[in-house]
């Protein structure tokens, strides 16, 4: 027999309606998070409410970090079963979880998505690599003629692309992207920001002598007005960036894909590799090197209770959906390789509870 606690008891009452309230069982799944996984989890919505007896979930789009807190906020009818996000689930996420009773957490990865830096038809094209992205975006960089390290980082002075590069434009950088609360803001300083700051030596070396001193120089976002926190909806970045030719915009490959008639994307090399334009392939295969997985996370303890639950993880990570040919990869969803899939699939099927390696 299954034990519970006693939080969890009256959690579980609180879904089923048997509180002593009289509110009825919660009849509708609830996701919540990553405004990437958003366009997603609502074509799965809409595909299992029209082909299943359940209802449509309901999704909103609150940011992957902003999610995973309303989801780990405890059990039963006032919090969501299901958070999407953008990146994994960090370890003080998961131990929020535990501390408010969700002790029991599935985790599905779904597929891959690329960070695009894309910009209106009519700017100036433009290809980065990431050293460029990291000396144009980072709050302090190394100083000139040095390779960074203790002693050696200044406040980034940049105010053109040429300054940062000679090869780029002699424009103003005017980049719009997702705040802190963003899956995508996550990937993109740890993939991109980082990724340029390792190309300088005394970075390298000082990973080595001061993790904490390295993660703040190498994934610190300027505050000066240069990056300009857009929000959490990346049709917004799209709209601003088709009003501003000179502006840059930071969000989800899949947006590219609807926007495709008036954004271009920028393509962007790595360790001296050839640039790099966002594709479908070149996501899949690595070759883009801005490119992360995407994720949905359910709480085990509402399976049973909440209607459909398990049945609608398991469509998100379907062949119908999220397959090679499934209608998820028609709006932008990179499908992870067969075997892969098959083993989130399990996941799902055998309700297997997830740790963090």
């Amino acid at each position: 027999m299954r034990r519970f606690s006693i939080r969890k008891i009256f959690a579980i009452a609180a879904l089923v309606g048997i509180s002593g309230t009289g509110v009825s069982a919660q009849d509708q799944i609830r996701v919540v998070g990553s405004s990437t996984v958003f366009p997603f989890a609502t074509a799965a919505a809409e595909e299992f409410g029209n082909t299943t007896d359940f209802k449509t979930p309901i999704i909103e789009s609150t940011g992957t970090g902003g999610g995973l807190k309303l989801f780990c906020a405890g059990l039963g009818s006032t919090h969501p079963d299901i958070a999407n996000a953008s990146r994994r689930v960090k370890q003080s996420e998961l131990d929020l979880c535990r501390k408010n009773g969700v002790d029991e957490v599935v985790e599905i990865k779904i597929g891959f998505d690329g960070i695009v830096l894309a910009a209106s038809k009519n700017a100036a094209p433009m290809q980065f690599s990431l050293r460029d992205l990291y000396l144009a975006l980072a709050a302090q960089i190394p100083a000139p003629g040095t390779e960074g390290g203790a002693g050696n980082m200044i406040a980034n002075p940049h105010k053109t692309w040429n300054q940062v590069n000679s090869n780029l434009p002699d424009l103003e950088i005017q980049v719009l992207g997702p705040p802190p609360t963003s899956g995508t803001r996550d990937a993109f300083n740890e993939l991109a920001i980082e990724g340029g700051c390792k190309t300088f030596a005394g970075m390298k070396a000082l990973k080595k002598s001061d993790g904490n001193a390295y993660k703040a120089y190498c994934r610190g976002i300027r505050e000066d007005g240069v990056f300009v926190e857009a929000g959490e909806n990346d049709n917004l970045i799209v709209q601003k960036i088709q009003a501003n030719e000179q502006a840059v915009g930071i969000f989800g490959f899949s947006f590219l894909e609807q926007n495709e008639d008036v954004i271009q994307a920028y393509p962007i090399s790595k360790d001296n590799k050839a640039a790099q334009a966002p594709t479908f392939d070149a996501i899949s295969d690595g070759g883009y090197p801005i490119s992360r997985s995407l994720f949905v996370y359910g709480k085990k303890a509402h399976v049973g209770i909440v209607p459909g639950l398990q049945e609608f993880m398991a469509e998100m990570v379907s062949e119908n959906a999220a397959g090679d040919l499934g209608y998820l990869t028609d709006r932008g969803l990179i499908p992870l390789p067969e075997g892969e899939r098959t083993q989130y699939q399990n996941a799902v099927e055998q309700l297997i509870n997830m740790t963090l390696d």
